[in-house]
């Protein structure tokens, strides 16, 4: 609503406004006469001192330059005559005004445009009208059967404009539009949205519209009444008021209906009250406050509630769910979430994070919009929010972050398959305190050894509240027994490197790129468990590598469109053998992505905790092919082989802790195969892929997608995700395979259908899934749909319900953002 209301004004600003400061400056023209048209700037009467500078258009401001077919003066009276074929046209300030008749009466400084009036201003907006009566003093003007077409496209139409003051303007039977209002052959059509207004008055010292008899109109019809209706005008960056509502509907809430109200404290600071009222539970209310400083901002939400949890459970135990069952007691259930930026003059900046949350489901029930977003130096992710401070310091040359921070888990770390709600979370207590982590980087200015050195430190403190085996402990570390009431172990690392590297290229073009590195590790270990004899120990470790990266780029013109790209490449590297003591806890390289760019670095690791050593080659290549300038083709495939196994990186599997398998794929002398890949056949489609292939040809991880468009609006988007890294099967193996699905199709004119789907192939069920209708004229965008979201995560099972979404051009959007599915 906030961008109709800005367009509103401009047009009456534009009707109003423009041509009185624009005829100002013509009170003391002179027009020539002559039965020809006449294209000669008017003499000015007064003379002055000093000359104006000319505008764009060569006019100084107190020049009018006019075309007509016949021109003259009687008196004071300026006038100008054309045709309907022929107008008419001044031009002063900028401005162009066209019309069959134009006077100007010099004594009383009034001008008077008729007969199919048009005055376009200079960021081309346009303003047609019968009849427009202005005066240089602003303080009254009249327009006649006004029609404004302005720059974006919308337009704006009323009876009369009328500036009955230097601080009040008034247009009476007033219609906006932001869409088209003629077909493509310049036959009239009804506009898909419009308001409609019988008054709207423009109060400058308010600063503000107000409007009586408004009716909001969808394809002409009719939907929304208001007696009264004010908004801020366009001098107004922000003022207070009401937002656009939104609702939906959900089995366990109900029709939830959010009614946002915006307060401004100041130019810089403003408040977001915003209520969220549920038929079937407690309402839910959500604050936002913002400030804006000379350096850096702060934003900050939350949201509390007094009711009790809420779902649906199994009672009888016959696998289906009774509805909207409440239990629990009632009590004070709430979120924060804030961030601030600050980024002073010079190389410093710092900022925060506060997340946190009273129930681990809250999002979920309440459905929260973007309560999971990466704000901060450091991210959570989905399912766990981060509470940090940090400070960063950048030079052209060197690089330093201090960061502390804590996290909240909203992960479920056992799920119970027929009762949702009795899903086991993880436990904060189980997650580290860091404080503090420091990285640091620095290279010097000129090249050291005709190359680039680089060096970089870091460091680290994790403590910890319970206690936690693998991957923290080696597997041989676990105590057996009941672990209860043992203390989290809490571990220091310093770290330090020193990389250098330079290019060589042989003259049939080769390139040869050698490298030493050089790093050490401190780390300082406390509170392990009792079973090991050691409460605390330090350990340190060291590696040298030494090595050459070798690529040979080969170029082929296949046509003359089209043309290919071979690049073989490889690495051959030794190091003395890594030090991977058991009592080394894992913190930072659980997780390890293989790709065509990972695979060739000397630390494949995404952490420091885990580190790679001894003799190792690695070896691929890429091909690409391009044609007819925007299709394109590539693959990637390699590989790496080292000396020895390495079984420091295998890791228990969580359904036989006894057995041991290889997330990472690095673990033995030959690593999984990468192969990776894009494809861009059209410029209405577009691909990717990447995968990793263990050596008996079994696909262990792999991702695909794929987007198309075709028609003008029609659009389809294909996911593809699966993870066999674990080999035994069972309910906890962590394995997963899902596709997804979103497209929309058009079916008849402006009206299609949308679909959105999540498929786990694991467990063979639909865990996601939308249908919709919906009505798109690049105007106005509205869809209505059922959605169902079937995720195990969701304390509450299965929730379906209804959404709708509305998008109009210039109004703004509501409604529920497939994007917030969680």
């Amino acid at each position: 609503m906030g961008a109709l209301r800005l367009r509103l004004l401009t047009g009456a600003a534009l009707v109003i406004g423009a041509p009185l400061s624009s005829l100002a400056f013509a009170s003391a023209a002179q027009a020539q006469t002559a039965p020809v048209p006449v294209q000669a700037p008017a003499q000015t009467a007064p003379q002055t001192t000093t000359e104006a500078a000319p505008g764009a258009d060569g006019l100084t401001p107190d020049a009018v330059f006019v075309d007509a077919d016949s021109a003259q003066r009687q008196g004071d009276v300026i006038s100008a005559q054309g045709s309907a074929e022929d107008r008419v046209m001044a031009r002063f300030q900028d401005h162009s005004l066209r019309a069959q008749d134009l006077t100007y009466d010099l004594q009383n400084r009034v001008a008077t445009a008729s007969g199919d009036a048009e005055l376009t201003a200079p960021d081309g907006s346009v303003v047609h009208a019968q009849r427009i009566e202005l005066d240089s003093d602003l303080k009254a003007g009249v327009a006649v059967d006004l029609a404004t077409r302005l720059s974006n496209g919308s337009s704006l139409m009323a009876a009369t404009a009328v500036r009955r003051s230097e601080t009040v303007s008034e247009l009476n039977n007033v219609i906006f539009t932001p869409c088209p209002i003629c077909t493509v052959d310049g036959a009239a059509k009804t506009p898909s949205v419009s308001i409609q207004a019988s008054k709207a008055v423009q109060n400058e010292e308010l600063r503000a519209i107000l409007y009586r008899d408004v009716v909001f109109r969808l394809g002409g019809v009719p939907i929304f009444y208001l007696p009264v209706f004010s908004h801020p005008d366009p001098t107004v960056d922000r003022a207070s008021g009401f937002l656009v509502p939104w609702g939906d509907y959900q089995a366990g809430r109900g029709v939830s209906l959010e009614i946002p109200y915006l307060h401004v404290i100041s130019p810089s600071e403003d408040v977001l009250v915003s209520p969220q009222f549920n038929t079937k539970v407690a309402p839910l209310l959500n604050l936002q406050w913002r400030k804006r400083f000379t350096d850096g901002m702060i934003v900050a939400r939350g949201g509390a509630t007094y009711g009790r949890s809420f779902g649906d459970f199994d009672l009888d135990g016959d696998g289906q769910a009774e509805s909207n069952v409440r239990f629990g007691d009632t009590t004070t259930r709430s979120y924060l979430l804030a961030h601030g930026k600050f980024d002073p003059d010079g190389p410093w900046r710092w900022g925060f994070t506060a997340e946190r949350v009273s129930d681990k489901t809250l999002f979920d029930r309440y459905d929260i919009r973007d309560a999971y977003q990466d704000n901060g130096l450091y991210y959570g992710d989905s399912r766990r929010l981060i509470s940090q401070i940090y400070a960063e310091r950048q030079t052209e040359r060197s690089y330093l972050s201090v960061a502390a921070f804590t996290l909240q888990s909203l992960r479920v770390a056992e799920f119970n398959p027929i009762t949702p709600a009795l899903n086991v979370f993880e436990d904060d207590n189980t997650l580290p305190l860091v404080a503090p982590l420091i990285e640091a980087r620095w290279e010097p200015e000129g090249p050291v050894l005709g190359g680039r050195l680089r060096l970089r430190g870091s460091a680290v403190a994790l403590t910890r509240d319970a206690y936690v085996g693998f991957p923290t402990l080696a597997p041989e570390l676990i105590p057996g027994g009941p672990t209860d009431g043992l203390p989290g172990v809490d571990s220091r690392r310093i770290t330090g490197q020193a990389e250098w590297r330079r290019v060589l290229t042989s003259p049939i073009g080769l390139r040869w790129e050698p490298f030493v590195d050089l790093r050490a590790d401190v780390y300082s270990v406390d509170d392990l468990p009792p079973a090991l004899g050691v409460e605390d120990e330090t350990h340190f470790r060291a590696r040298t590598s030494a090595g050459v990266d070798v690529s040979y780029p080969l170029y082929r013109r296949l046509s003359a469109s089209s043309d290919l790209i071979l690049e073989p490449m490889a690495q051959l590297s030794i190091s003395n053998k890594a030090d991977l003591d058991p009592r080394i806890p894992n913190e930072d390289s659980q997780i390890t992505e293989l790709d065509h760019l990972s695979l060739f670095r000397m630390d494949r690791f995404p952490g420091y905790d885990l580190l790679e050593g001894g003799l190792r080659f690695t070896a691929g290549a890429r091909a690409t092919l391009r044609w007819d300038e925007v299709r394109s083709a590539s693959l990637f495939i390699g590989r790496s082989m080292r000396a020895d196994d390495q079984d420091e990186y295998l890791t228990p599997i969580p359904d036989d802790p006894a057995r041991l398998y290889d997330p990472s794929g690095l673990a033995s002398r030959t690593s999984d195969w990468v192969v990776q890949g894009t494809f861009n056949p059209s410029d209405r489609m577009r691909g990717w892929f990447h995968a990793t292939v263990d050596g008996n040809g079994e696909i262990r991880r792999a991702e695909a997608t794929v987007d198309g468009r075709w028609g003008r609006r029609n659009l389809a988007s294909v996911s593809y995700i699966v993870d066999r890294s674990n080999p035994l099967d069972g309910p906890e193996n962590r394995n997963y395979e899902f596709v997804q699905l979103s497209a929309n199709q058009f079916v008849y004119g402006n009206w299609g259908v949308a679909v959105t789907g999540i498929a786990d192939l694991e467990r063979d069920i639909i865990t996601r899934s939308e249908v919709g209708l919906l009505f798109d004229d690049d105007c106005f965008r509205i869809e209505l749909g059922w959605r169902r979201d079937n995720t195990r995560v969701r304390p509450t099972g299965p929730a379906e319900g209804v959404y709708i979404r509305l998008n109009l051009a210039t109004f703004g959007g509501s409604g529920y953002d497939r994007g917030n599915m969680r």
